[in-house]
């Protein structure tokens, strides 16, 4: 397995992989991260574009009540315990980091409600940390192309963190990102269409070439 090899043809694929949420704040995109468990980009899209008119500081965003915030929400998905931890990690920003999102790794998980992909996410994105985030494409990704292989997210990230260089690791997830949801399907992978067929352990595995 070459990764430096992966790494440049995914980057020939997807030179404009970026972010998908929409946000012009660290707390928006917090919000937005939150919000995207389980639920397309493009519905989060549509849901902040409106909620975040009003409702774009901690401080706004604990007017509203749990009920107000999961109407708000509620197309994103499991608005009930979506809304508790916005308004959990809101309250702890107020109260605990003056109003600001804190802008390391191990203050992030310290809000309420925010796991360490969801930290990883934030810090390599909205504070330009060094981080990688494994979400279901990242994972699945990984496996296959056998770049890192795990049964965990934790156990794929500490993978890619030992093969991949640290200056690398956000524009890599992004790139496996793209790469899971335009070729590398769940249920039905391209591999046909897969400019790294070749590389691939999971391909090798279900044709012997």
């Amino acid at each position: 397995m070459d990764i430096n090899a992966i790494l440049k043809e995914l980057g020939r694929l997807y030179p404009d992989a970026k972010p998908a949420l929409h946000f012009s704040s660290p707390y928006e995109f917090l919000v937005a991260v939150m919000l995207s468990a389980q639920c397309t980009d493009e519905r989060v899209n549509k849901v902040t574009e409106k909620l975040f008119v009003k409702y774009n500081t901690p401080e706004r965003m604990l007017s509203l009540s749990q009920e107000e915030l999961e109407r708000h929400i509620y197309s994103c998905g499991f608005f009930r315990s979506k809304a508790a931890h916005i308004l959990s990690a809101s309250r702890d920003i107020m109260e605990k980091f003056g109003g600001e999102v804190p802008s390391t790794l191990a203050e992030l998980q310290t809000l309420a409600g925010v796991g360490r992909k969801t930290a990883n996410v934030v810090y390599a994105v909205a504070f330009g940390g060094d981080a990688i985030a494994v979400d279901t494409h990242v994972f699945r990704v990984s496996n296959r192309l056998g770049i890192a292989q795990g049964n965990t997210p934790e156990k794929v990230e500490e993978g890619l963190m030992r093969v991949i260089p640290k200056e690398e690791w956000s524009r890599a997830h992004h790139l496996l990102i793209y790469h899971g949801r335009r070729v590398c399907h769940a249920q039905k992978p391209a591999c046909e269409q897969c400019t790294l067929a070749d590389m691939c352990k999971f391909r090798l595995a279900h044709t012997g070439k």
